[in-house]
């Protein structure tokens, strides 16, 4: 197992490090700068002009993305939408998503449902009828799902491709913490036809959407301890930089473990399911992808929201202040915390992985 980049990953970060670097958005403002870069085709199939690569170069681009806390909906439209599709869309559907995703067309995945998030049985159903399938349900904290021109739905029968203006589909925007706007979806009767039910795996649609998740968190925290340390080493308390007194320091250390601690995690998680799209799929190797996919999870519920309230210490309380960039990076960490379920759903989630051993 090797966790450094390779050649291609370090290509990736590269150019997402010098589109950050020239360009001063860092909300939708950004997305067409970033289409314009030919990142969103990074795991297109070459015959949709796309580059063929996969997860490990997606994980790159949103934890650079990430770094600076953009708000951009790369991480429901790669790790929600186009990663667990590659292997599903029949080709007459993909003609038509493919080449749109690249162009900056925008999916998302209603992973939850009220009182279950990232849910394993959905109540969402899909009746076939000939040719044309039913989908009614309700789903939780979509996000962009007012922008999404598809929308991934899990159902009874399989996970639905449904587009974002279908008849029968309502959006009510939810709150959330951060810039990545959110919406509760229902469906009453949304007609697609039988061959945008797709036969995937649900386990599959949560392992890309955990591991992007953790990628995003990586990202997150990396950049909002570099934004605490400079600020520690700027700001003078007693005619002295801040980062000279020893309390500070000792904090800004454990800062720095929490940080290392959850990017092992995350580069583990990612490695193991990316052997997955390379053909190493046994029964073992995909109960080690769970495994690891777990405690990713549970890692970033219990140690992301409490570094980042250290962070807020060590600034002062500047951060609370939405102006303040410390803020954007709490609100969204918030944000991919609620996602996953919080902290005491991951531990039991872990713990029944443990026990079943």
């Amino acid at each position: 197992m090797d966790f450094t980049r390779d050649e291609g990953q370090d290509a990736v970060a590269e150019v997402v490090v010098g589109l950050l670097e020239r360009e001063q958005a860092r909300d939708f403002g950004l997305w067409r700068s970033l289409v314009e870069t030919g990142l969103l085709g990074l795991a297109l199939p070459e015959r949709f002009g796309g580059d063929d690569m996969g997860l490990p170069e997606i994980s790159v681009l949103l934890t650079e993305l990430a770094t600076d806390a953009v708000a951009v909906p790369a991480l429901p439209t790669l790790g929600f939408g186009l990663l667990p599709l590659l292997p599903l869309l029949p080709d007459a559907v993909a003609e038509v998503v493919y080449p749109a995703i690249a162009q900056g067309a925008i999916v998302t995945a209603a992973l939850s449902e009220p009182g279950d998030p990232f849910t394993t049985s959905p109540k969402t159903t899909a009746v076939a009828d000939g040719d044309t399938v039913r989908v009614s349900g309700h789903k939780i904290a979509v996000p962009y799902a007012d922008e999404a021109r598809w929308l991934l739905i899990p159902t009874d029968a399989g996970i639905a491709l449904i587009d974002g203006d279908a008849p029968g589909l309502s959006r009510i925007a939810s709150p959330a913490s951060g810039g990545l706007p959110e919406a509760t979806v229902r469906l009453d009767n949304v007609e697609i036809p039988a061959e945008r039910l797709l036969p995937g795996d649900l386990a599959d649609l949560h392992r890309y959407a955990v591991a992007a998740i953790g990628s995003a968190a990586d990202g997150l925290l990396e950049g909002a301890l570099k934004l605490t340390a400079e600020h520690l080493r700027t700001r003078r308390q007693f005619n002295r930089p801040l980062a000279e007194f020893q309390a500070v320091a000792q904090q800004v250390a454990d800062l720095y473990v929490v940080s290392r601690t959850l990017h092992a995690v995350a580069a583990s998680a990612t490695w193991a399911l990316a052997q997955v799209e390379t053909g190493a799929d046994d029964q073992d190797h995909r109960a080690r992808v769970d495994d690891d996919l777990d405690v990713l999870a549970y890692t970033v519920t219990a140690e992301l929201p409490a570094a980042m309230q250290k962070c807020h210490h060590l600034h002062g309380g500047l951060g609370v202040d939405i102006t303040h960039p410390m803020h954007r990076y709490y609100s969204q960490a918030k944000d991919l915390v609620r996602w996953l379920g919080g902290e005491s759903l991951r531990l039991d989630r872990l713990g029944a992985r443990c026990s079943s051993i």
